[in-house]
């Protein structure tokens, strides 16, 4: 007799997506607009991850400063490693919005993303330690300056000899389209990548190279998902406008993973950055192949 309704597999990525669904809505809906110039909402926003990972069994480390004088935190939770504990694999998302915006797919799908992958990551015994941090002070007036989340964090594990392997940020992971001509890039790259922007992205700087070829290679192992790499300088538009430029200026390998941003989504840095616009079918199957690549990557 023939097996009746949804396969396991179909009911895990429905459980899946419809964890990304109410964690972006809480983001850009419930909290919407999250940064200094709204600071309570940057605080809320900080205490929904912490209560998310609460629940999943971690303890959270706070790291606390001032920004512009208003009290920030980057968020930190760790999966020790069991054989080689002094390797970390940091995974990243920024969690404040740009001004003016909920800020659904930037960043509210990279923090989906990343308390999914925490989760996934808690019922499992790694060989390197997995690191995950939700960043604050992202965007501007903060990017690429001082008081940005991820430089300060940066800047603090360089000092306290953190031997962090790779750090692979979650930016931007919501937005697939099928239409030709729905993908753009820098100037000469779209010679060489699809003009369909039904891809995820993983970028590195040059000195990142080695490091993107092994996640990029495991991903395209364990997911059938679209997926194309660039490892390019960092002065490239685009390559480095994330939190793996403050690792890069730390001397520390990194990476980003994303939908490719301004050069796909209509609505990037606009007030219609909203949770509707995503398609969540698409950023579950990438969520699913992140989830299993890190697990590899940790051994």
């Amino acid at each position: 007799m023939a097996l009746q309704g949804k396969s396991e597999k179909a009911m895990s990525q429905e459980t899946l997506e419809n964890l990304l669904r109410r964690h972006v809505k809480e983001l850009a809906v419930v909290i919407g607009e999250r940064n200094i110039f709204r600071p309570h909402a940057l605080w809320a926003a900080a205490d929904y991850i912490r209560a998310e990972w609460r629940a999943q069994g971690y303890e959270v480390m706070s790291q606390a400063y001032q920004a512009e004088g208003v009290a920030s935190e980057n968020l930190e939770i760790t999966r020790a490693g069991r054989s080689r504990p002094g390797e970390i694999l940091l995974i990243g998302a920024h969690y404040d919005s740009v001004a003016g915006s909920p800020g659904a797919n930037d960043n509210g799908s990279g923090v989906a993303a990343l308390l999914e992958i925490s989760r996934f990551m808690a019922e499992r015994s790694p060989e390197r330690t997995v690191r995950f941090v939700a960043f604050v002070n992202e965007e501007p007036p903060f990017f690429f300056w001082g008081q940005m989340g991820s430089l300060v964090y940066a800047q603090m594990a360089r000092a306290r000899g953190d031997n962090i392997q790779l750090m692979m940020s979650l930016e931007m992971l919501g937005c697939f389209l099928d239409e030709r001509g729905s993908q753009s890039y820098p100037p000469l790259l779209r010679y060489f990548y699809p003009d369909r922007g039904n891809f995820i992205a993983f970028v590195s700087n040059l000195k990142s190279r080695k490091a993107l070829k092994r996640a990029f290679k495991t991903f395209r192992a364990r997911s059938d998902f679209p997926a194309e790499s660039l490892a390019a300088p960092s002065f490239v538009p685009g390559v480095g406008w994330s939190d793996q430029l403050s690792f890069w200026r730390q001397g520390y390998r990194a990476m980003m993973v994303t939908d490719t941003a301004f050069y796909r989504y209509p609505y990037y840095h606009s007030g219609r950055d909203r949770a509707e616009q995503l398609n969540y079918p698409c950023m579950t199957r990438v969520v699913e192949g992140l989830r299993e690549t890190i697990a590899e990557l940790a051994g």
